[in-house]
């Protein structure tokens, strides 16, 4: 087991918070109270580069069989979020339950998984064991009508992932995703995704407790800049507060 797969086993989650660890480009691990693992989008291997050429530029932290999660969640089917080189191996311990977007029923069937899967469209709600997950529309193109974004709600605390979108000021004023404690967001503008300045006027909009970005430097032909971002939100909403998240970071909301 490596280091950050012993960082998460081996840190306790007070009863009340719920712990948010970063792998890195989309990917993150919530821990909750009662030791429940979910992992949200991990990217683990190198099959984007394999199949698009796309070169991983930040280092693996965790291997798909050094944790053993009670939940495994993808947004959508692009192969930075639903890894197909890595989610074989999370599933193969036969009790961790796959919840992802309908469009990836298809890769699940590629792949010959079929147990302990289900699928959500916009408006769906699962329940995680102490944690909800309620699927956020969100806006990924015309090639991926089905991505979604992620609304999690554990231990009194919601955090919403927006997941790989466009700016749509026209959806923010969703009543689901008001008040959220943490506001996970991309900010690497290719790819239909939002920009820097983008992102900070959704961090304005939704004005969170608290905004992380996610999706840069992973992969070069994705683009990405965390000091544009922090360098828009300071300028447009200085009273929100942000975090960069180091890859292996833990931020635990309390």
């Amino acid at each position: 087991m490596g280091n950050f797969a012993m960082k998460v086993t081996g840190t306790p989650i007070k009863e009340g918070e719920v712990g948010v660890f970063f792998l890195g480009q989309a990917g993150f691990v919530l821990k909750t109270h009662e030791g429940e693992l979910i992992a949200v989008d991990p990217y683990l291997s190198d099959c984007c580069e394999r199949y698009f050429g796309f070169k991983r530029l930040m280092p693996h932290i965790l291997g798909a069989d050094e944790l053993i999660f009670d939940y495994l969640v993808a947004s959508h089917a692009h192969f930075d979020h639903f890894d197909p080189d890595s989610v074989p191996l999370l599933l193969a311990n036969g009790t961790t339950k796959f919840v992802g977007a309908k469009d990836t029923a298809a890769e699940c069937e590629r792949l010959g998984i079929k147990e302990n899967l289900s699928f959500l469209s916009v408006g769906d709600t699962s329940h995680l064991g102490s944690a909800k997950l309620t699927a956020i529309r969100c806006d990924h193109g015309a090639d991926t009508p089905d991505a979604i974004g992620l609304l999690f709600e554990v231990a009194g605390k919601r955090i919403y992932m927006m997941g790989d979108t466009a700016y749509r000021p026209d959806w923010l004023d969703d009543e689901r995703i008001q008040d959220v404690d943490l506001l996970i967001l991309p900010i690497n503008g290719a790819f239909g995704n939002l920009n820097a300045s983008e992102a900070a006027r959704v961090v304005k909009a939704l004005a969170p407790k608290l905004a992380v970005p996610c999706h840069y430097w992973n992969f070069a032909q994705h683009f990405g800049s965390p000091y544009d971002f922090i360098t828009e939100v300071e300028s447009l909403c200085p009273e929100i507060p942000y975090l960069l998240m180091r890859q292996g970071e833990l931020k635990v909301l309390a």
